[in-house]
């Protein structure tokens, strides 16, 4: 998967979420370690849902938000979703 510039950079400002210390601190870096964990980007919270389901996370009990806020899971700016494989 190919990640455009507006992912990267989302990432990279907010991967302190899921990680204690920066894992990448260019775009490229942060491609590479996307591309790693084989993260997914999606445009829907419906899908963001239904990938976690399959990848085996329960997600029934949790509502939008909590889904939103789920370390694994980042909101574009443009309403699309990266997730990383936990």
């Amino acid at each position: 998967m190919e990640y455009d510039t507006l992912v990267l950079t989302t990432f990279l400002k907010d991967q302190g979420k899921l990680f204690p210390e920066p894992v990448a601190e260019t775009e490229e870096e942060a491609e590479e370690f996307l591309s790693d964990c084989m993260a997914v980007v999606l445009d829907k919270l419906e899908d963001v849902r239904e990938y976690l389901d399959e990848m085996g996370m329960d997600v029934t009990g949790l509502g939008d938000e909590e889904l939103e806020d789920a370390a694994e899971v980042f909101l574009i700016p443009d309403g699309r979703y990266l997730v990383l494989e936990g």
